[in-house]
């Protein structure tokens, strides 16, 4: 019978039919133990499962994030945390998985742009009256006597020297030096590595891919990417002003996440990403698009410069082949994402976003004058 076939195949008692040395086998074992009108052909079967041949339930091993093996998973990088404990499931149908990550990332596009419309409405509005109020402050500091060594006072005269480019990035980096902190805290690795690394196969789609921008695991990761960030501050804040290159960075690092899940959906590799390199690559392709005459150089060796447009071409192209190849240390997808983007922003996306803000504008300021109206009757 077929059953008995793959009964003899693999359900015995060991690896093959022999009895254990110094012992009964199984089938010696069931004539001493069970009468003999039991051991027809109809409780042949049934004897035999009793007796240890039922097939061992089959082990579901959770896919990982990554191919190979457990001992090589992860090793590929020091940038990002030590995960290989940690099971990822990727979806049987991963198309899918991509259609809230797009969801979240136009929607959170439009809002930030919608919220950088209202805030430089209402900053504005408001410049008038902080003119006044510096002023005053000012002369309160005249008469004021002043206190030698006063630390506050180094605090403000540090904070008034920096550009507006700077003093808006600030913001932004000691988010990351936070973040940064919080990686440290063994007690918070799960919750880290579930909201502040971002993966296609994890259970956490869409909110990974806005906290992953502010985190580094690595001290050289997040140093390297604040410097270009301050280094690029003054000048993508000087193109866009302060409330649209805050609506720009968040949205590039979301957009650079989403190209992200695009591609390790297409190669099957769900490794997690984390990091801002996606948003600066925006920050510097719109710089050097913007100037592409700028002269650049390297952090150690200032002695070599080229220009911007050369360095926009030689990042395309390393993060191009690094896609292509499959290169792990870095998520290319993601810097090439934001590359992109900033390209496509400075060249096109000025004109058909900001520009086009007014009605938005024109909304709240209605909503601001006309307020809440009062005296309405209740029944």
């Amino acid at each position: 019978m077929a059953w008995r076939g793959l009964a003899q195949r693999g359900w015995g008692c060991g690896q093959a039919w022999a009895p254990p040395a110094g012992g009964r086998s199984c089938e010696e074992l069931t004539a001493a133990l069970v009468q003999p009108r039991l051991l027809g052909r109809r409780f042949n079967f049934f004897i035999q499962q009793k007796c240890g041949f039922r097939k061992a339930p089959r082990r579901v091993e959770p896919r990982r994030s990554d191919t190979g093996t457990s001992s090589e998973t992860y090793k590929r990088s020091a940038l990002i945390p030590p995960v290989e404990e940690t099971a990822f499931y990727p979806s049987p149908y991963p198309i899918r998985t991509l259609v809230k990550p797009l969801f979240f990332t136009v929607g959170f596009t439009g809002c930030a742009f919608g919220s950088a419309a209202i805030w430089q409405y209402e900053s504005l509005k408001s410049r008038v009256q902080s003119y006044f109020d510096g002023i005053k402050a000012d002369w309160l500091d005249s008469i004021r006597p002043q206190k030698e060594g006063d630390f506050r006072k180094e605090i403000n005269k540090w904070w008034n020297n920096l550009s507006d480019g700077q003093r808006t990035v600030t913001g932004i980096i000691a988010a990351n030096v936070f973040v940064f902190c919080l990686w440290r805290v063994p007690s918070l690795q799960r919750t880290m590595i579930r909201y502040f690394t971002s993966s296609p196969a994890s259970k956490v789609l869409c909110s990974p891919m806005l906290l992953s921008t502010f985190s580094h695991f690595s001290l050289f990761h997040m140093a390297a990417n604040m410097y270009v960030l301050w280094s690029f501050s003054s000048s993508i804040v000087n193109i866009l002003g302060q409330e649209q290159f805050m609506a720009v960075y968040l949205s590039a690092g979301v957009i650079s996440n989403f190209v992200s899940y695009v591609c390790k959906v297409a190669t099957g590799r769900y490794g997690p990403s984390l990091g801002a390199s996606g948003a600066i690559m925006t920050v510097l392709a719109a710089v050097c698009t913007k100037i592409p005459e700028g002269r650049l150089a390297i952090i150690f060796l200032p002695m070599f410069t080229f220009t911007a447009g050369n360095a926009l071409k030689a990042i395309i192209a390393m993060d191009t082949a690094g896609m292509i190849l499959g290169w792990k240390l870095f998520d290319h997808a993601a810097h090439l994402g934001g590359a992109l983007f900033g390209i496509w922003y400075i060249t096109y996306g000025h004109e058909l976003i900001w520009k086009n803000r007014e009605p938005l504008v024109k909304i709240w300021h209605e909503m601001r004058t006309n307020g809440p109206k009062k005296g309405g009757g209740s029944k």
